[in-house]
Parts: C-alpha cells; structure tokens; sequence
C-alpha cells in the first residue's frame, strides 16, 4: 500500500491504495464518482477519460502513482447541473444513445476545445479517434462539438 495524494475536481485527496491500481478504479471504487466509466480495460475505447493536469488520459490503464501531486478532473468536475457548453451541446443534439462513452467524449471534446476554439472536421477526427461509440453517434458527436465551440465564443447565445 502506498499513500498518494492528488486533487479530483479541485478536492484534495489521499488515498491509500495499492501503487498499481488503475486511476480509474480509485476514482470510482474509492473516491465513489462513478461518472467516468470502465469500458475496455486497455486504453483503447475512451470511455474512461479524464483530464490530468489538463491532459486526457486514460484512466482504466494509468497507475495511480502518475496522478501524484497533480490535478485530475473528471466529467463530474465539468459542472454540477450540465451547465458546461459541452455537456449543454450534448444534450441539445442529443448525442446519447446507451450513453455510457458519452462522459469520455466529452471530457476529449472538452478538451479539443480549450486546444482549438474552432475545430474543423479533421480536427475533430483526430481528437476524438480511439473514442469507441457503440452506437455510433460519431455525427451528433461532430455536430454538438461544433456546437459547443459556438457556445464556448457568445455563452449567452442559444444555439
């Protein structure tokens, strides 16, 4: 066991875990915000995004012991009441099917846009490969994205 100690959506924390234990399941198991999913176990789906000191990461193939000291946020950290431009754009173009990807989606969309405030299509593309949607709401993703990005520029606009 070791004692690690870091700060989740600006909390401080530390735990004593196992130096080995995936991020994700202290996140989730031991802290208890259960918003960032398991999904493949290997760092291939993205359902299991979260930013660390800014960054997306992998949680579900990360060692505890590289959060560190350092910052991480979660999808629960992005607002209390969905009011971020992502998540509002999520749910206006209604991006959800199961949902169960969408809190890694938009945690790397999120992402994109503190990087690029105007994305293309490419851009997109590439930020969001490796984020696995069974369902494959890659369209409403792209468009909510964009629409995010417009939200992010006039926040007192509507769509």
């Amino acid at each position: 066991m070791a004692s690690i100690s870091f700060t989740v959506n600006a909390r401080p924390y530390t735990v004593d875990v196992d130096p080995k234990m995936p991020l994700l399941w202290v996140i989730r198991d031991v802290i208890g915000l259960t918003g960032t999913k398991y999904g493949c176990g290997i760092a291939q789906c993205g359902a299991c995004t979260v930013h660390l000191n800014g960054v997306p990461v992998r949680a579900c193939s990360l060692p505890v012991t590289a959060a560190a000291n350092k910052a991480i946020v979660t999808i629960e950290g992005l607002s209390a009441d969905n009011s971020h431009p992502v998540q509002q754009a999520w749910i206006e173009e209604q991006v959800p099917q199961c949902g169960y990807c969408q809190s890694g989606q938009i945690m790397a969309a999120t992402s994109l846009l503190k990087r690029n405030a105007n994305p293309t299509d490419l851009d997109i593309d590439a930020a969001m490969q490796g984020h696995v949607c069974r369902c494959g709401t890659y369209p409403r993703i792209r468009k909510a994205i964009k629409l995010a990005a417009q939200k992010m520029k006039n926040p007192t606009s509507k769509s």
